[in-house]
C-alpha cells in the first residue's frame, strides 16, 4: 500500500496547508515533518538553505514511507523545488503566493500581498505578479513578525493583537485595495485574527485549497485515514507535539539527519 502524503515547512505554517488536505482529501492519510530547529528559513543564506532543505525532505521521505511529499513552504519551494524533484522518486507538489487567484477576484484591480521579506523581494514573486497580475496595483507587505505569531498560536500561546494591528496598518492609508494574498503559509492559520485587525473588511486569499487540488491530481496516496498519523520535527518539545496532536499527529518524533 503506498504511505501517506508528507506535507513539509520550516515551522508549523504547512498545517494550514494540512487543514486544506483535510478539506478536499478526508480521507487521506497524512504525515507532518518540519525543520523547526533552522525556523525562520527566511533568513538564511539560499545555497546554505537548498542543501538544508535536500537533507531534511530527503529523510523526511525515508521515515515517513510516503507517496508524495508538498512543500508547503514559499521559500524552499521557490529555492528547491526542482533540485527535490531530481533528488527524490516521488511526486513533489510546491507552493507559490497566490496572486493569480487574487488577482481574478479584486474588483478595484488593487491587490496586497503579505508575506516574509524573503519572498516579497524574491524574483520569483515579481515574475508571478508580471506574469497574473500586470492589470493590477500589487502592494507588497513584509510581515516577518507574523511568522512567530502563527508559531505561538500553535504552541497554545495567544498571538500579539497589537503586533497584527500594525502589520497591518499601512492599509488605512490603502483604502482601494480590496483582496489580500496571504503569501506565508504561516498567516492563514492567523486568518480569523487578522481580519479582526483589519483596518476594514477585505478579501483573504492563500495557497491552500489550490495546494490540496494539485496534490489529489498528482499523489496517489491511501483513502483510508490511519489511527495513529506521524509527525517529525528536528527540534522536539512538549508544546510543538501538542500543537501537531490538534492537526491529527498524534505522534511527533525527532527526525534524525544523515
Amino acid at each position: 500500500m503506498a504511505g501517506p502524503i508528507l506535507v513539509f515547512d520550516s515551522g508549523v505554517g504547512g498545517l494550514s496547508v494540512v487543514a486544506a488536505l483535510r478539506r478536499r482529501l478526508p480521507e487521506v492519510a497524512l504525515a507532518y515533518a518540519c525543520d523547526n530547529a533552522m525556523l525562520p528559513y527566511g533568513v538564511r543564506e539560499d545555497d546554505w538553505l537548498v542543501a538544508r532543505i535536500l537533507r531534511v525532505c530527503r529523510a523526511a521521505v525515508a521515515a515517513s514511507g510516503c507517496s508524495g511529499l508538498v512543500v508547503a513552504c514559499n521559500t524552499a519551494s521557490t529555492l528547491a523545488l526542482e533540485a527535490l524533484r531530481e533528488s527524490l522518486s516521488v511526486p513533489v507538489v510546491g507552493t507559490v503566493p497566490a496572486i493569480k487567484p487574487a488577482a481574478g477576484l479584486s474588483e478595484s484591480r488593487h491587490i496586497g500581498l503579505l508575506a516574509t521579506s524573503a519572498t516579497v523581494a524574491r524574483p520569483y514573486t515579481l515574475r508571478l505578479i508580471e506574469d497574473f497580475a500586470r492589470d493590477c496595483r500589487v502592494t507588497r507587505l513584509a510581515a516577518d513578525s507574523l511568522v512567530g505569531e502563527a508559531e505561538r498560536l500553535v504552541l497554545g500561546e495567544t498571538p500579539d493583537a497589537a503586533r497584527l494591528r500594525r502589520v497591518l496598518a499601512p492599509l488605512e492609508a490603502l483604502p482601494d485595495l480590496d483582496t489580500l494574498v496571504l503569501g506565508c503559509t504561516h498567516f492563514p492559520l492567523l486568518r480569523d485574527r487578522l481580519a479582526a485587525a483589519a483596518p476594514r473588511p477585505l478579501r483573504w486569499v492563500d495557497s491552500g485549497d489550490a495546494i490540496a487540488r494539485r496534490t489529489g491530481q498528482v499523489v496517489v496516496a491511501p483513502q483510508r485515514r490511519p489511527a495513529l498519523e506521524l509527525g517529525w520535527v528536528t527540534a522536539p518539545s512538549p508544546a510543538l507535539a501538542r500543537g501537531l496532536a490538534g492537526f491529527g499527529f498524534v505522534d511527533a518524533r525527532r527526525l534524525v539527519l544523515a
